[in-house]
Order: C-alpha cells, then structure tokens, then sequence
C-alpha cells in the first residue's frame, strides 16, 4: 500500500506535464521511500529504470544497458553499450520521438565506478535538451554525495536541474494512515520510537501490541532494526566509532557543547565537526531559544525518533538483549517512557499547529515555531515554553505539551500565561495541550481568559484520521 508523499507526486507529475526535457534530483536518507516514490511515480508510464550497484564501471554499465534493452526492441538481448556516454546518448535520442522517463537509483554508486559520468551528463544535457523530452530523474541516498557532487555550485551538474526533491520521513499523520490496529496511544508510542520512515514503520506489526513489537524488533540482535543506527553510520561517514560516542551523548542528555565535549572525551572543536555532518544528516539538530539566531544557549537533540531511542536505551542495554533477555531489557525500559514520550509529544502538538496554519484555521498566521527557554526576570529562575511562534512584533502563540496520565489542571495553564508575558506582545493566543484532559477549574479559567485553546491528543488524532 502506498501512503502519503502527494506534494512530491504532484511535483513530480508537473513536470512531467510539460513534455520537454526535464531533470529532477531525488534524495534523502536510507529507507525513507524514494524507491518507492518513483515506483509510483513512472507506474503506467513509459520509463527506463536503473539502480546503480556498488560495483566497477563494467557491471554497472552492463546492468544499464540490459534496463534499456528492456525497454527497446529489435536490439540483440545480450547486447552492451560501449560506453555510458553511447548509452545515454541512446536514451536521449529515443526522448526526441516520445515522452520517456529516464530514473537512475542510487547514483553515487554508478558515478563512483564511471568517474566521468557526472561530466558526461553535463555534456549531453547541453546538447540534447532542446530537442530532447526525457525526464532525467536522479535518485541517491548517501546525502553528502547528492549535495556536494550533484546540487552544489561547484558541481558540473549545477544549474541544469529544474527541480529538487529532499525526501523526509513521514509526519505524524502519514504515520497514522500506515495502521489500522493499533490505539491512538499506541501510535504516539510508535511514531516516538521509529520515527515516520516507512521502511522502519514496516517493521511494526499492529496486530501486536507496542511492547512485543519492541521486544521482536530493537530488542531482537536478529532483527533488521537492532543493526540498523550502527549500519547507516558505516554507510555515511569514515569514523562511525565517534560518531556514535556524540549521538550517544546527546541521547543521553549532554544538549550543551561543553557536556557533549566532556561526555565524549574530545574537545569542542572536534565534537562540532561531527555534530555539523550529524545535523547534515538529519540525525541532529542544533536549537537556539526561539528569536535568537546567535546564541551561547545553543544545545543539541537527537532529531530522528529511532535513534534517539535507540541511543537512549539499546546501549544501556546491550549485554542483557545479547543475551537474550528481551522482557528484561523492556521492563528496564518500560519505566522511562512516558518521560522519553514528553519530547515527541511536544513534536505531534508542533505538527498539529502547522496544519492548522496550512488548512488556514490558526488564529495567529505565525511564520516559524521553536521551542524558548531563558530567565524569568521576576523569578530569576530558568524557564521554557515547549511552542513558540511569532506573526510579527505584535502578536504570537505560545504553547504547553503535557504527556501525563491526568487532567491538566489551572496550574499548568497560569505558568503558560506568565511565561507568554515575559514578552512584549500585544495580542497572543494560548494552546495547552494534554494526553488525557483539563479539569474543570482549567477549562473555566481558559474560558475566562478567551485566547485559549485546550486541545487534546484525542482530538489531534481525529485531526490527523480526517
């Protein structure tokens, strides 16, 4: 069943309308469904498709003249282009009688083995694109590669793409339409601990409950997920060993540079360097209190579901799941998660507030949400606010996530409306959000104050099923 990615189909669809040459860049980390995306994209549709292996020049040429000779008839089967530059030249002008696709997957490894192929593509765009109608798509998972070597300005290939497509896991809502089975506090729980990429969403089973799948699968050393944080490192950078010491680090809760540094044993400047490539990654992500762009109070989180749970819990773990003790390992987890789930939380509710900008039903037509914390000069005491989003010097929203098995009550409430003061805005509006419910005194007092929305993950999950 395919689910979701309509902005990317109908990019892609557009153009694809055109019928003249086209060349369209696909990429985003391992398992996210950019596959699966062209797949459904050159469904019914005339298209050569390509994956590139990580192999020499000779098997992957031989591999992509045998997915052209697929395609073409009256060429001898066992037929082999001389070159890639001959092959793709074949394709090009085969586009100048009809409307052809043409999908290289995996490219880094095909431009690895054929040095010049980058450079040979260049050659042939400039030639052939008046005359041509192909719609070059090429794909790639290993991001460094795709930026640096394909979409950088210094690449030969810049300035000849008409479009990009960076493919991201999937929202919170897209996760849900992935299920049928499972609660709707089940699927915070999964979308909390593999994140939205499909291939790791496949791996759940919703027949069963959260806790086996997480004993079958990240508590499993025979399972794909067990293997799976350690083995995309290894794919994408030289020193994985390091790597995994920061991420680590950060899971852990040393968000700051100087606790990272200590945690690790390296020094600062060593650990940014790595945290930059993390973040390039979409592993990472390096916060500032909402409106400062520069600041010393910069800290860093894990950004991806998976391996901040992964890092939280596996390594803690590791010789008792070697061992085969799933139900032990979990019921040493089990205790942690509604902590662990707070942060995930305050990522569902963001969500939830960007859909209501985009289906144009926010009350406050904010342009960005972080997350602030900072000293509360009234209390001289370290405070935060989980959402933060400003409309301009006028006006914002602020916003409260309560993960807890309990009616919120006016406590949690008069804290978000003092801490919305601590800015000079005029007009605000206040989104609290909670797991279960409000108690009464606090759905009074939100009715008092009148800029108030009580929101509960009840009613974001019916939001996010409609």
């Amino acid at each position: 069943m395919f689910v979701g990615r309509e902005r990317e189909l109908a990019s892609l669809n557009h153009l694809y309308a055109s019928d003249k040459f086209e060349f369209a860049v696909i990429y985003g980390r391992r398992r996210v469904g950019k596959t699966a995306l062209i797949n459904q994209f050159i469904k019914d549709r005339k298209a050569i498709y390509f994956m590139g292996v990580e192999s020499n020049l000779q098997q992957n040429l031989e591999n992509f003249s045998k997915s052209i000779l697929e395609y073409t008839v009256g060429i001898p089967a066992d037929t082999v282009f001389s070159s890639f530059q001959a092959a793709l030249e074949y394709v090009f002008r085969l586009a100048e009688k009809e409307r052809l696709i043409l999908v290289i997957d995996e490219y880094p490894y095909v431009a690895r083995s054929a040095k010049s192929l980058t450079s040979t593509l260049q050659m042939l765009i400039d030639r052939y694109q008046d005359a041509s109608r192909l719609m070059l798509i090429l794909c790639g998972s290993s991001m460094s590669y795709m930026e640096d070597h394909v979409l950088s300005y210094k690449a030969p290939l810049y300035g000849r793409r008409t479009a990009q497509l960076k493919i991201l896991p999937f929202d919170f809502t897209d996760t849900c339409r992935c299920f049928r089975n499972f609660s709707e506090e089940d699927l915070a729980l999964i979308y909390g601990i593999v994140g939205g990429t499909p291939q790791y969403l496949l791996q759940m089973d919703d027949r069963l409950s959260v806790s086996e799948n997480i004993k079958n699968t990240l508590l499993n050393p025979a399972s794909f997920l067990f293997e799976e944080p350690e083995n995309l490192l290894k794919q994408e950078v030289r020193e994985p060993a390091l790597y995994n010491a920061v991420i680590t680090a950060v899971a852990s809760g040393a968000s700051r540079m100087a606790e990272i540094s200590t945690k690790t044993g390296e020094d600062t400047s060593v650990c940014s360097g790595y945290l930059k490539n993390l973040t390039a990654l979409g592993l990472i992500r390096k916060e500032t209190p909402y409106g400062e762009k520069f600041s010393r109070k910069s800290i860093y989180t894990v950004a991806d579901n998976l391996f901040r749970f992964w890092y939280r819990f596996i390594p803690e773990n590791n010789s008792i799941i070697a061992l085969g003790a799933a139900d032990l390992a979990y019921r040493r987890i089990e205790p942690h998660l509604s902590d662990y789930m707070g942060k995930v939380f305050e990522d569902i509710c963001t969500q939830y507030l960007w859909r209501l900008l985009l289906d144009g039903e926010s009350p406050i037509l904010f342009g960005n949400l972080g997350r602030w914390w900072g000293t509360d000069p009234s209390t001289r005491s370290q405070a935060e606010i989980d959402i933060m989003g400003e409309q301009d010097k006028d006006t914002a929203v602020f916003g409260e996530c309560k993960w807890i098995n309990e009616n919120v009550d006016t406590g949690v409430l008069n804290t978000l409306v003092n801490r919305s003061r601590l800015f000079p805005y005029q007009k605000t509006h206040l989104y609290l959000f909670a797991k279960k419910g409000f108690t009464k005194g606090c759905i009074d007092a939100a009715k008092e104050l009148g800029n108030v929305s009580l929101v509960t993950y009840h009613q974001i999950c019916s939001r996010a099923a409609g």
